[in-house]
């Protein structure tokens, strides 16, 4: 004889169900959702702390994105310990690495960052979910979490990444990137994230990023300094360089050129260096690192006195600090900026991980 289940256990199973169901969301309908965001999306705004474990000891920036459709950026990235900020620029000119207190632009010749994916862009996260098919995902208070490929970073060493958004809009609230032994290599986290963000016209303009005026510029008139509408926690972001970078007769004040060491760490195992040197680099005087072992290179430093230097066609590398070119076949040179101080890391064999490795050490030296 069969037990007859009680009609308030089976109300309560069926209400249970109902309850479970409504509301909720799978992986396939938020990849949809997440489509039709990409669709729509015009523009937006993000600011956070981003963090690199690539080295001895973590490396904090603050980190602020700017975009406007179709393809205008601005990343501006600031190193708090060393009161250093630059800003990654792309606008109908080109690609421009900015550091307006000492009066220093970069401009690449390049499509970043089309096929070459960021942490701390919203495109970037987007198309790594969307692209793994084998994604994990799972819910987290008032998130979704999906683990998920790294994607297309540049970066060899990066394996898979967790990615938390924000259940009201899927926004990014976190993000953290290990490598294939499950290190964590870079997390972001975002303090605030908004769709749809008004910006001035000249927001993404090299000139006025870098507080010049019209006459200084050679370009149309308008404020010198760049905003986003009306939002009080943005005043001064983009402000001229503060009177103390700048010596008694208002230009920019030069940096100070001394020898920047890679950590021996972030070496690979039977490198190391064999002498440095002073050297003449064009106009301006500078040092060589000649390195030898299992790979041989050389890092060349100077401080270049053009305002704004034409870099050649090359692939543009996230070095999380900054981004840098990378140039050549046979002979590869990976070129950055910081501080005022151009590097350059020169190699025949030298794999591409190492030379971003070796970058990243160098930063926190970078000013001492």
């Amino acid at each position: 004889m069969r037990r007859r289940i009680p009609w308030i256990v089976v109300a309560v199973m069926v209400l249970t169900a109902i309850l479970s169901g409504c509301g909720s969301k799978d992986a396939t309908s938020i990849v949809k959702d997440l489509d039709k965001v990409m669709g729509k999306m015009e523009s937006y705004q993000a600011s956070g702390t981003m963090t690199l474990h690539t080295g001895q000891q973590p490396l904090n920036y603050k980190v602020e994105v700017w975009y406007q459709k179709p393809k205008f950026y601005r990343i501006a990235l600031t190193n708090e310990k060393r009161d250093i900020t630059q800003i990654v620029l792309r606008n109908d000119d080109g690609v421009f690495v900015l550091t307006p207190s000492l009066n220093k632009s970069y401009r690449f010749q390049s499509d970043w960052p089309d096929n070459q994916g960021q942490v701390y862009l919203y495109q970037t996260l987007v198309q790594s979910i969307q692209m793994d098919n084998s994604r994990q995902f799972a819910t987290d208070k008032d998130a979704y979490v999906f683990d998920v490929m790294a994607g297309n970073y540049q970066n060899g060493s990066f394996a898979r990444q967790k990615i938390w958004l924000s259940k009201d809009d899927y926004a990014p609230k976190q993000v953290q990137v290990t490598d294939t032994n499950n290190n964590l290599m870079v997390e972001v986290n975002f303090d605030s994230f908004d769709f749809g963000k008004k910006f001035d016209a000249n927001a993404f303009d090299m000139a006025r990023n870098m507080g010049k005026t019209a006459d200084e510029s050679g370009q149309a008139s308008g404020q010198t300094d760049v905003q986003p509408s009306a939002s009080p926690s943005d005043e001064g972001a983009m402000a001229p360089a503060a009177d103390d970078a700048k010596n008694p007769d208002g230009q920019a004040a030069e940096e100070t050129l001394s020898v920047v060491e890679p950590d021996p760490d972030a070496l690979p195992q039977g490198v190391s260096l064999k002498d440095t040197k002073d050297v003449q680099l064009g106009e301006e005087s500078g040092f060589m690192l000649r390195y030898t072992g299992t790979y041989d290179f050389t890092i060349t430093e100077r401080v270049p006195k053009a305002e704004t230097v034409m870099g050649q066609e090359g692939m543009v590398l996230d070095l999380g600090f900054t981004v840098g070119l990378l140039t050549g076949d046979t002979t590869k040179t990976l070129t950055w900026t910081y501080g005022g101080v151009e590097y350059r890391l020169t190699t025949n064999d030298l794999p591409q991980e190492d030379m971003v490795r070796a970058a990243q050490s160098m930063v926190d030296a970078s000013g001492k």
